[in-house]
């Protein structure tokens, strides 16, 4: 009969190849096949310095329908394709990863920030003057490539890659991963995104999702109420995704890559080899030392003649956030302070948190799955 040693070695041998098969399933081309190729970085000059290997992606949610089925579009009850004109960021999320592939940092960016959007060509192929107005209106009038350059330009963080993930990606990750699990402290009924959740915790699967992260008429908090959300539904989806039910099963792992591959835009120079790299690298990446947060505002209700109610960041304070995600530098102090010669009690370490930022294992219900 094996020893208990002998059959754990073997178990984790069997966990390792089949880990090995799946990514090396993955590599042959099967993920790579189905990535979508844009040129985010087309025509940037003059772009910030990137001091360290620390890896900085801007995730764009956009709002187009392609890839939704007709009943999933019924269910979500956004129109369809022919009422959906054009496209808008839904969402903007800036993921720093350390150097050492040990930390990550997400920040959300408010599609509201009251921004200075360079100078670029219009549709019409003729160049439009540099023009403050919101965030959103970048990748609007320019597609990745100003919204990058805008990005770059109020934060000086470099981007690295661009990834974009329309309503379809977004909702077949969630079923790819057997739905996310969400808590609410009071009851949802948002008749624009038609939700309907009563106070408590439940688990959502993907259209459900999607209408969860895009509710924002409920509680009065509008786009930062909804931010806050998104941030504990990342969290939930790292939770699930970093959990072994996911990463030791191959199905869900293929799975889970074959439904965000399908159906995300990214840069040009991201493949799936990246991707597979990134995750071998971030293997022993835990929640807790994933950190969420909203880049430090001083207005939430800016109002702009000509461009309405806008939102106006912290000088200061987003100022020494981005430069800390450009040194690589930890969000968060820690500071210890030692006791007098004379005392007998024990260094104090007191956590200074000046962001507001939480940590990808913390939930306002308890414990989630």
């Amino acid at each position: 009969m094996k020893s208990t040693r002998q059959i754990r070695i073997t178990t984790y041998l069997s966990v390792g190849v089949v880990l090995v098969a799946a990514f090396s399933w993955l590599s042959l081309g099967h993920v790579s096949g189905s990535l979508h190729r844009i040129d985010a970085f087309a025509g940037l000059k003059a772009r910030p310095e990137k001091p360290s290997t620390a890896i900085n992606y801007l995730l764009v949610g956009s709002d187009t329908r392609a890839g939704l089925t007709k009943a999933e579009l019924k269910t979500l009850r956004v129109g369809t394709l022919q009422t959906a004109a054009g496209k808008r960021s839904d969402t903007m999320l800036l993921v720093h990863i350390s150097k050492a592939r040990d930390k990550a940092v997400i920040i959300s960016i408010p599609r509201d920030t009251y921004v200075l959007i360079p100078a670029h060509k219009g549709f019409d192929g003729k160049p439009v003057g540099e023009t403050h107005n919101k965030l959103n209106a970048a990748y609007a009038w320019g597609s990745a490539p100003l919204l990058i350059q805008t990005i770059e330009s109020i934060t000086n963080v470099r981007i690295d890659h661009y990834v974009e993930i329309n309503f379809a990606g977004f909702a077949h990750m969630v079923d790819a991963l057997g739905g996310i699990q969400v808590c609410t402290k009071k009851n949802i009924n948002d008749p624009k995104s038609h939700l309907v959740l009563s106070a408590g915790i439940h688990t959502l699967n993907g259209v459900e999702a999607l209408k969860y992260v895009r509710t924002r008429d409920f509680d009065g908090m509008g786009d930062l109420g909804r931010m806050q959300r998104q941030q504990q539904f990342m969290s939930s989806v790292l939770r699930k995704a970093t959990s072994s039910g996911v990463l030791l099963n191959p199905i869900k792992l293929v799975s889970f890559f074959n439904a965000a591959m399908a159906t995300v835009q990214t840069d040009s120079a991201l493949n799936s080899n990246d991707l597979i790299t990134l995750a071998q690298q971030m293997k022993n990446l835990s929640a807790s030392a994933v950190r969420t947060l909203t880049v430090p505002l001083s207005d939430v209700n800016y109002s702009v003649p000509g461009v309405g109610s806008t939102v106006k960041w912290d000088s200061v304070l987003s100022a020494e956030l981005f430069q800390r995600i450009i040194n690589d530098e930890p969000v968060v102090d820690v500071v210890t302070s030692s006791p007098s010669p004379s005392s007998s009690a024990a260094p104090t370490t007191t956590i200074v948190d000046k962001f507001r930022t939480r940590t990808a294992d913390e939930n306002p219900c308890g414990a989630l799955k």
